[in-house]
C-alpha cells in the first residue's frame, strides 16, 4: 500500500487512536500545522502532540552525533572515560570556568521569578554543585565495567561467555534542575552516549555547562563531542520528538506526572524502551508502641524540602492517636517553622477528633493526592484502625514508591515489609531514599511507577546500571556441530 505524507490538517479531522477511538483536530492545531511537521497521537489519552519540523530536525541531529559517537567510543579507552569525568569536575570546581555558568543560573533564576515559576531546584547554589563535583568524581573512581565477564558456560569442547556491554543512546528529559548533567552523564562509564532535553527554565544554565565544562572536558580526554548533546529547545515538541526516535536504547523522563507519562507514552508506542520517574510521595506509618523521639525526628526530617522522597500521608494507629498524633503536629511545625513557613495540613475524617480547630478534611480517595508545595511543608494525617489498615491504603492510593514504619517491633517490621508494595522501605525518615545518599552512586532517577519498573519492581537507575549482555563462543573443537 502506498504511503501517503501528511502535509496539512483540517478542523474537525479526525485522527485515529488506540485502535478503537479518535480524537478531533482542532482550529489552532490545524493552522498551526505545515509541511513537514509530524502528528504524534498519544494511544492512551488521544492527545495530539504537533512536532514542526525544525524541532524534529533538531532532535534528529543530536541523536545522529550521540550515534556516530557510541561508535566512536569503543575505541575509547576506560581511563580517557575517567579522564573525563575528572575534568568536568575540576572545571566545575574553579571558579574561572565555573563564573559563566553561574552567571546564566543567576538569569535563569530571575526569569524564572518573575514568572512565577519555582525555583526550588533550579538554583545552582553552592550545595548542588558540590554535590555535582562529588557525584562526577564518584564516576571517575567507578570500576570500569564495560566488558565485565558476568558468567561462562564451560561445555568441554567450547566455553560460552556473557559479558556487559554498553546499551547505546540514552535519551534524557528532565526537569529544570542543573545537577541532571552531572547525574546523566554517568551512562559514559558504561560506554553509552546522551542527548540532554533539558526544561526551559534551565536551559541557558544547561548551555554554560556544556559550552564551559562538558565540550571542554570531552576535548580534553579524548572523547568526541557527540557523546554528550543538548537538544537547545525550550519546545515540548522537543522532548517528544526525542522519544519518538527509534535511534534511541533507552528514554528516561524525570518530572512531574502528566508530562512524563505522556512522554513514556510517546516512547512505547515508538518501541523504545523507557524508564519513567515522576511523582514519588512517601507515606509514614506511626504504630501504637512508636517511640515518640524516633516519631518526631522521622516526620520533621521528611518534610524539609518538597522532593519525591518527602513525607506526603503519615498514619497513626488508632489506639495511640491520643499520644502520638501531637507528636507527628510538633515535628511537623518545626519543619515549617525552619522554613519561615506555616504548616498546611489536609486529614481524613478518622482525624477529626484529634485535631484542635479548623483543618482542611479529605477523603480517603484523596489519599491519592501528591501536595505540591514551594515553601510551606504539607501533608496529610489519617488515624487508621492498624498497621494493617495502612499497608492496605497504601497499596490503594499511593503511587507504591516509599514507605516508613516507626515501631519497636521485629515482627511487626518484617511483617510491613512482606505486605507493603513499595520499593524502598525504612524505620525512619523517608528523605533517605536517594542514589548518592543511600548508594554513593548519583541517579538517573527513583524508577518506582508505571512503566519505571524497567527490570524489577523499582529502584535506583544509575549510570552503571545502563547496560546490556554479549555473548562470546570461544570452541576448541572445530568438528563441533548442531
Amino acid at each position: 500500500m502506498p504511503t501517503i505524507a501528511l502535509t496539512s490538517l483540517t478542523a474537525g479531522q479526525l485522527v485515529p487512536y488506540g485502535g478503537d477511538r479518535a480524537a478531533v483536530v482542532g482550529a489552532e492545531l490545524a493552522a498551526a500545522f505545515r509541511e513537514g511537521d509530524r502528528l504524534v497521537a498519544v494511544h492512551d489519552s488521544g492527545d495530539l502532540l504537533h512536532i514542526p519540523a525544525d524541532e524534529h530536525a533538531l532532535v534528529d541531529d543530536a541523536v545522529g552525533r550521540a550515534v556516530v559517537a557510541f561508535g566512536i567510543l569503543a575505541g575509547v579507552s576506560d581511563a580517557a572515560i575517567s579522564a573525563f569525568f575528572d575534568t568536568f569536575a575540576i572545571l566545575l570546581e574553579r571558579d574561572d570556568s565555573f563564573a559563566p555558568i553561574a552567571a546564566a543560573n543567576s538569569a535563569d533564576v530571575s526569569v524564572a521569578r518573575q514568572r512565577g515559576r519555582s525555583t526550588t531546584r533550579l538554583e545552582l547554589s553552592a550545595g548542588m554543585r558540590a554535590d555535582m563535583v562529588a557525584g562526577l568524581r564518584v564516576w571517575r573512581d567507578g570500576p570500569a565495567s564495560r566488558n565485565t565477564r558476568v558468567a561462562t558456560i564451560d561445555h568441554g569442547s567450547w566455553t560460552v561467555a556473557t559479558r556487559r556491554a554498553p546499551l547505546g543512546v540514552v535519551g534524557f528529559v528532565f526537569e529544570g534542575r542543573p545537577n541532571v548533567f552531572a547525574d546523566a552523564a554517568g551512562v559514559l562509564r558504561t560506554g553509552n552516549t546522551v542527548v540532554f532535553r533539558i526544561g526551559s527554565d534551565a536551559l541557558g544554565t544547561a548551555r554554560a555547562i556544556m559550552t564551559h565544562a562538558v565540550e571542554p572536558a570531552c576535548v580534553a580526554s579524548g572523547l568526541p563531542i557527540g557523546a554528550v548533546n543538548l537538544v537547545d529547545s525550550t519546545a515540548h515538541a522537543a522532548g517528544w520528538a526525542l522519544f519518538s526516535d527509534r535511534r534511541l536504547a533507552l528514554a528516561v523522563a524525570r518530572g512531574s506526572g502528566h508530562a512524563v507519562a505522556q512522554l513514556g507514552a510517546v516512547a512505547q508506542q515508538h518501541g523504545v524502551p523507557v524508564s519513567l520517574h515522576g511523582i514519588g510521595g512517601a507515606w509514614l506509618v506511626a504504630a501504637a508502641d512508636a517511640d515518640t523521639d524516633a516519631l518526631e525526628a522521622a516526620v520533621q526530617f521528611s518534610l524539609d524540602r518538597k522532593v519525591c522522597n518527602t513525607l506526603n500521608v503519615c498514619c497513626v494507629e488508632a489506639s495511640a492517636a491520643d499520644r502520638l498524633v501531637p507528636i507527628v503536629l510538633r515535628a511537623a511545625r518545626a519543619a515549617a517553622a525552619a522554613r519561615d513557613a506555616e504548616l498546611v495540613l489536609h486529614i481524613t475524617s478518622s482525624a477529626v477528633e484529634y485535631i484542635a480547630g479548623t483543618a482542611d478534611v479529605i477523603g480517603d480517595d484523596s489519599l491519592a493526592t501528591e501536595w505540591e508545595w514551594e515553601n510551606s511543608p504539607e501533608f496529610t494525617l489519617a488515624v487508621v484502625d492498624s498497621v494493617d489498615h495502612a499497608v492496605e491504603l497504601f497499596n490503594r492510593y499511593s503511587p507504591r514508591f516509599a514507605a516508613s514504619l516507626i515501631s519497636d517491633d521485629p515482627t511487626r517490621h518484617q511483617q510491613f515489609y512482606d505486605a507493603i508494595d513499595a520499593p524502598f522501605v525504612g524505620n525512619g525518615f523517608t528523605r533517605w531514599v536517594d542514589g548518592q545518599f543511600a548508594f554513593d552512586q548519583p541517579e538517573l532517577g527513583l524508577s518506582n511507577w508505571q512503566f519505571g519498573r524497567l527490570l524489577a519492581r523499582g529502584g535506583v537507575l544509575s549510570g552503571d546500571s545502563v547496560h546490556t549482555l554479549r555473548t562470546v563462543a570461544h570452541i576448541r573443537d572445530h568438528t563441533l556441530h548442531r
